[in-house]
């Protein structure tokens, strides 16, 4: 019994002390990669989400129409890229219904530098989509970036 006891005790104290290291062992894990070499240049990237169905019942943007839209009021301010992902929402409009669709994600990338230049002309993009097809919103999500071309 006793030997039973003392056998007991050591893996008790040996998962004490691999418990005990693991938080640092995760924590060199987790810091390993902040030798890696810094790549790119820092950049806000914007993605705004642009919904398709129109509050009024009328017929949803079309790709035509959205590409259009692009070409108008976002390619003369953000010339050097962008990108446009197809997707499916939803989101609760001002009456509380929950609407379902077919929307756009419009990705952008820019300099940090400029982001308060940037900022007006994003802003001027969101109002225009909102004129031009009736829409109660246009979500904008602003992250910071290390991008590298």
């Amino acid at each position: 019994m006793n030997m039973h006891f003392t056998r007991s005790r050591a893996a008790l104290t040996a998962a004490g002390l691999l418990l005990a290291a693991a938080p640092t062992t995760y924590a060199t894990l987790a810091t390993a990669d902040s030798s890696a070499p810094a790549r790119g240049k820092p950049y806000i990237e914007t993605r705004l989400l642009f919904g398709t169905a129109r509050p009024d019942g009328g017929p949803a943007v079309t790709d035509r129409q959205f590409t259009a839209f692009v070409d108008k009021e976002v390619t003369p301010d953000f010339p050097e890229g962008l990108t446009v992902q197809n997707g499916r929402g939803q989101w609760r409009d001002a009456n509380g219904t929950i609407e379902k669709e077919r929307s756009y994600e419009l990705i952008l990338l820019y300099p940090e530098g400029q982001a308060q230049a940037r900022d007006r002309s994003i802003e001027d993009i969101r109002r225009a989509y909102e004129k031009a097809f009736g829409q109660e919103a246009v979500g904008r999500v602003d992250e910071r970036a290390q991008v590298d071309f």
